[in-house]
């Protein structure tokens, strides 16, 4: 079955509010087989409202309306509802006893257009909202001929979320076909996307019964396997036989056949191999720090390291002799092949590593661009340094650098 999700509400079609209830419902969709095909973002006018139902009607089994059932006159969503569907809205009387209750419970006079609440759709069922005012509705109808449920729910994620698990949930479950979904995520590390996908490309496209996404972000390729089918380990063994596949094609690109992130990649052969790590910043400014202690139970491999953004603080915490910066520039191989080596001998590290380059947009040259990069890599064996050059703006450089840094890591630990 297909559904579609629809989040109601003119804030989050600016820049400072975005919809979040729909990731939750498109997880609880996912385990009961159903695919979310899409999801709509529409605005507090009843026109674009009723399109945007009806639209929906047209294309999805199941359709979940989260928001703009308050009190207020910008709250429409009844109202679409009963003009797509040519319903009528009656004023429930134990819904109208139960905003009174509610009020009495506050010790406050219930302002008259909170009736606006009990407001129930022709043939609706009212689903309870124990963190709210607003109730859910349930409508099982049908539309040019076909079948339909609508859910009508609250905005507010601590209603909306409890409300479809509790209301929602069940009554899905004893009309959705038995159905599982199996899933798989690989990712990859530094390899362009097109490239990935001239590789991958000619093997799941002979996979019809699978969905392929590539996700591509500064440096890290995702890559999501979908498959439906009534019996769970048939769509597991599918999804299974294409990823192992798409895992040969991928080679040493690959870093994760289940979905980790490289940083967790990186500390789960750091602890295999007993070895820890130190890093020395200079343009990442503590980003590689950031992500690697973004997972828990990263101090048993990763000791710590230091920003050293300013010549000074090269010398100090790292080690790097003072003539070398005047002779080669902060920004150059010998530079970041010292801070590996400084902040290893400094911190007793397994293994070091040092950045160092030109992030933009201020600072570059024409010897000395903007997206030059180098990253060193030091261990008791031996030094590797990688120059790099990054496009695009200071985020996107730098973001480029985190990750070319810790796969360089991954793959010295391989």
């Amino acid at each position: 079955m297909k559904s579609e999700i629809i989040a109601v509400g003119s804030e989050m079609l600016t820049p400072y509010r975005q919809d979040t209830n729909s990731l939750y419902l498109t997880e609880k969709f996912n385990e009961l087989g159903v695919t979310v095909r899409f999801k709509t973002i529409v605005g507090d006018r009843r026109g674009d409202l009723v399109s945007a139902v009806r639209t929906a009607l047209g294309r999805a089994d199941i359709v979940a309306i989260m928001g703009g059932l308050g009190p207020t006159e910008d709250d429409l969503t009844r109202e679409a509802v009963a003009e797509a569907l040519s319903l009528t809205l009656r004023r429930d009387a134990a819904q109208v006893a139960a905003l009174h209750a509610r009020a009495a419970a506050w010790r406050i006079t219930m302002p008259s257009n909170n009736l606006k609440q009990a407001e129930v759709l022709e043939g609706a069922t009212i689903l309870t909202n124990p963190n709210g005012s607003a109730p859910g509705q349930w409508i099982d109808t049908t539309f040019s001929g076909y079948r339909k449920l609508l859910m009508l729910i609250p905005g507010p994620p601590n209603e909306c979320c409890p409300l479809f698990d509790a209301e929602c949930l069940p009554r899905l479950r004893a009309v959705v076909p038995a159905r599982s979904i199996a899933k798989r995520t690989l990712r990859a590390a530094m390899i362009p996307e097109s490239q990935a996908d001239k590789l991958l490309a000619p093997i799941y496209t002979e996979y019809k019964d699978i969905e392929t996404t590539i996700l591509a972000h500064a440096g890290d390729i995702q890559l999501t396997l979908l498959c439906a089918k009534a019996n769970f380990d048939a769509a597991q063994q599918r999804v299974d036989e294409l990823a192992e596949r798409m895992e040969e094609a991928l080679d040493d690109w690959l870093y994760s056949s289940d979905g980790e992130t490289l940083e967790q990649i990186v500390l789960y052969y750091l602890g295999l191999r007993q070895a820890t790590l130190a890093v020395a910043e200079s343009c990442t400014g503590g980003m590689i720090a950031q992500r690697l202690t973004s997972v828990s139970g990263s101090s048993r491999s990763f000791l710590g390291g230091a920003v050293v953004y300013s010549n000074g603080l090269k010398s100090i915490f790292a080690g790097v002799p003072p003539e070398l910066i005047d002779q080669k520039g902060a920004v150059s191989s010998e530079v970041a092949e010292a801070l590996a080596k400084g902040i290893r001998q400094t911190t007793g590290a397994t293994i070091g590593l040092g950045v160092t380059g030109v992030a933009g947009p201020n600072g570059g040259s024409e010897s000395k661009p903007v997206g030059l990069v180098y990253i060193a890599v030091s261990d008791a064996q031996k030094t590797e340094v990688l120059e790099r050059n990054f496009r695009g703006d200071r985020d996107r450089v730098r973001q480029w650098a985190t990750q070319q840094a810790l796969d360089l890591i991954r793959k010295r630990l391989m």
